[in-house]
């Protein structure tokens, strides 16, 4: 299985407002680079788009190492907050709605897909990838006021 690393973030002009998300594959040596946004969202939606469109992006069932600035997305994967929203047909425990389900249903999905390793780090903490990221991000949401 091929191993590629992927860094991701997602920002937001506004909690909602322009939202842009960034990402970048490495693979091989060879990195490229993803972004995009909406007008109207939420940085959160950002974050887990993010995450999806970068996950898509292969081709293949792949072993990645996936890092990112987001406990809500690191978190809900890894101690496993998706799963049980979806097995409680998205209701989180105190039976409120889980927010972005439709993003949790995909990543999901991809994540049975390929076999997915997620690494937190720190964000706005100098880590290179995760800068640039939030700039393909921030760029393309200041590109959509």
């Amino acid at each position: 299985m091929k191993h590629v690393d992927i860094y991701t973030d997602g920002a937001c002009r506004g909690n909602p407002g322009v939202g842009g998300y960034g990402a970048i594959l490495v693979y091989n040596g060879h990195e490229k680079e993803l972004s995009g946004g909406e007008r109207e969202t939420t940085n959160n939606r950002m974050e887990l788009t993010a995450v999806i469109v970068a996950l898509s992006a292969l081709k293949e069932p792949c072993d990645v190492t996936l890092t990112s600035d987001s406990k809500y997305v690191t978190d809900g994967i890894t101690k496993g907050w998706a799963a049980s929203w979806k097995s409680k047909g998205w209701k989180k425990a105190d039976k409120s709605p889980a927010l972005n389900p439709d993003l949790w249903d995909e990543l999901l999905r991809l994540v049975d897909f390929h076999n997915v390793t997620f690494v937190w780090v720190r964000g706005h903490a100098g880590h290179p990838y995760n800068e640039r990221c939030d700039a393909l991000a921030t760029a393309f949401a200041d590109s959509l006021k």
